[in-house]
């Protein structure tokens, strides 16, 4: 299996914000879990569904398909001191690349 990687990487003096691409579907429920409603909006949006509460967890797998049973996902993770915290997870790097710029 693939290992994860960094596709973004951005901080300001308070904290620091990345995208990482990971290969562990069991990691990314449980962001997706933690998900706020203001990021579930920003991915149901990037996936074309009408609002997030039409937004289940097969609608990502379904979507972070690569090859046969691989799957992969882009997670943000925002760091502050003392605290990381997983805001958002996706199937698609240009939305989480996004989300992660306004969190800046």
């Amino acid at each position: 299996m693939p290992q994860q990687s960094i596709y973004f990487d951005e901080q300001t003096p308070t904290k620091r914000v990345q995208v990482l691409k990971v290969y562990d579907p069991s990691f990314a429920r449980a962001c997706f879990d933690g998900m706020e409603e203001d990021a579930l909006t920003s991915l149901a949006n990037s996936l074309d569904l009408e609002s997030s509460g039409g937004l289940a967890w097969e609608d990502i797998e379904d979507e972070a398909r690569e090859d046969g049973n691989l799957m992969s996902f882009f997670v943000v993770l925002e760091q502050m001191p003392g605290q990381e915290t997983a805001l958002y997870v996706s199937p698609d790097w240009p939305s989480a690349e996004a989300f992660a710029r306004k969190r800046l």
